[in-house]
């Protein structure tokens, strides 16, 4: 039994604040990683909530292993997510607003498996062609944070770019100044 799960015996379905990871995974083609959540019937991206004594870190490589069976060697922190925007309600009822760290996975290996009962489908997809059956909560920061997968992108090719790695550096210079 989770932490959550022990919380919600004494509040029941009324709102709580959690704190958890939402992550971005790209592959070789540049496409970002998704999946069909059972719960919701939609689409969103892997990720989770942080358990007691868990660092952001720890619950991203939890998370990722858990639902995707992928395992990562290197993530970078895009952004922190909180406040009014971030709540949500489950389809059982369970209200919660979060605190979200959003990372995206730089290095990372294993074979690609649904690895829980969270997942009905894992898929890849193009970052401007994203499924349109997206849970609320998952459209609501895209819409709200528009180029937040564009900046993973270009965080994560920075990464793995080889060559092209010091042009991303050069742009990301460029736009500071």
């Amino acid at each position: 039994m989770g932490y959550i799960q022990d919380i919600r015996k004494y509040v029941g379905h009324e709102p709580i604040l959690t704190a958890g990871v939402g992550l971005f995974v790209f592959n070789d083609e540049d496409k970002v990683l998704m999946q069909l959540r059972v719960d919701y019937n939609s689409w969103g991206f892997p990720g989770g909530a942080m358990e007691l004594g868990e660092s952001f870190e720890d619950v991203a490589k939890r998370e990722l292993k858990e639902e995707t069976n992928l395992e990562i060697d290197e993530l970078t922190l895009l952004k922190i997510l909180s406040g009014k925007d971030t709540y949500r309600e489950y389809p059982n009822g369970d209200k919660l607003y979060d605190v979200t760290a959003i990372y995206v996975i730089t290095k990372y290996h294993g074979n690609l498996k649904v690895n829980d009962d969270e997942s009905k489908k894992l898929d890849w997809f193009d970052i401007n062609n994203l499924p349109n059956n997206m849970t609320k909560y998952t459209k609501n920061y895209l819409e709200k944070f528009g180029d937040i997968l564009n900046k993973a992108l270009d965080e994560y090719k920075k990464h793995v770019g080889g060559s092209n790695k010091w042009i991303y550096i050069l742009l990301d210079m460029v736009k500071q100044n």
